[in-house]
């Protein structure tokens, strides 16, 4: 890094706030700039530098940039699912324009490498469901998701064009102890864990077969970092990656392994649409043959993560 650093813009969502503390342990805090529209975690704020930050002005953004020498951004800030299609205008604003003015800044020399997250929502109905390619069908009915397929087609565009180094991933759903859901139609699998320990039981949104890709978030964190530090073949591709994926009712099953008074009833409601129109599972052979993406978690040993850390904060409250 030399003198230069790291921005992540987005640094309070569910992922940014681990990707900011996990670079800071391989950079060092004082090289990694977190930043967002509001304040963050204590933890966040008080182990390194944090800025204030509207991803929808250029010019705020370059401040920062110039400010601390940032030569690589994290753009991490997005509405998504379920709030973008509640806001569907702000949400094209927050996804859309910020990427245009990170990729712009790019182009104008300020950054050298930038990250921007797709998602799974960039697929559609039309789209091949099981072992979903990396080039296939993309026609997204949520706002979420056309946001993100523009932004892929825009991120391509400076890619071919200017010879910016973009980089990105198609996450699917992310599953973590230390962050709320934020908004998204796979937080089901995140609710259920809180709703366990708190409640025994828990109403889910979506029917009991409902398949889709999940991600435990160290497996995201690590999906991300090794993807900025690859050296990759020429050309643009936001991957494909993959780590397991269940239903409802076998993330149930998990949980009443260790906890068999747990009970689950489901009431599907409009978030079911959204889920119905995303791929089950995910071919991701292209990301392990590019820059050998590798999981480590399934849902037995996530399930065991997941209910052991939250057993600590709530004894630790």
């Amino acid at each position: 890094m030399n003198n230069n650093s790291i921005l992540v813009i987005g640094a309070c969502g569910q992922i940014g706030s681990e990707l900011v503390l996990k670079l800071r342990s391989i950079y060092g805090n004082e090289k990694v700039i977190a930043s967002d529209i509001k304040n963050g975690s204590d933890e966040l704020m008080q182990n390194g530098v944090f800025e204030i930050l509207d991803a929808t002005y250029k010019g705020a953004i370059l401040q920062v940039i110039k400010k601390h020498n940032v030569s690589e951004v994290y753009l991490m800030a997005a509405m998504v699912s379920v709030t973008a299609e509640k806001y569907p205008h702000r949400a094209w604003d927050l996804n859309i324009n910020s990427l245009l003015y990170v990729l712009e800044l790019a182009q104008e020399g300020y950054l050298k490498k930038v990250f921007w997250p797709s998602s799974i929502a960039v697929f559609g109905k039309t789209t091949p469901n099981i072992d979903t390619p990396q080039v296939t069908v993309t026609e997204p009915s949520t706002v979420y998701g056309i946001s993100k397929l523009a932004g892929e087609r825009w991120c391509a565009y400076y890619k071919a064009k200017y010879g910016i180094d973009v980089r990105s991933v198609r996450y699917p759903g992310i599953i973590s102890w230390k962050t709320p859901p934020g908004g998204g139609t796979t937080d089901y699998a995140v609710e259920i864990y809180h709703k366990a320990l708190s409640d025994g039981s828990y109403e889910c949104f979506l029917s009991e077969d409902t398949r889709l890709p999940m991600m435990y978030m160290d497996d995201a964190i690590d999906a991300t970092i090794s993807l900025m530090d690859a050296d990759l073949p020429n050309g643009f591709a936001s991957y494909n990656i993959s780590a397991t994926d269940f239903t409802p009712k076998e993330i149930a099953e998990s949980i009443k392994k260790q906890i068999p008074d747990f009970s689950i009833n489901y009431s599907p409601d409009f978030r079911q649409q959204i889920a119905d129109s995303w791929p089950q599972n995910m071919d991701d052979s292209q990301a392990q043959k590019d820059w050998n993406w590798k999981p480590n978690f399934d849902l037995e040993k996530m399930t065991k993560a997941m209910l052991e850390n939250l057993k600590l904060i709530k004894e630790v409250n």
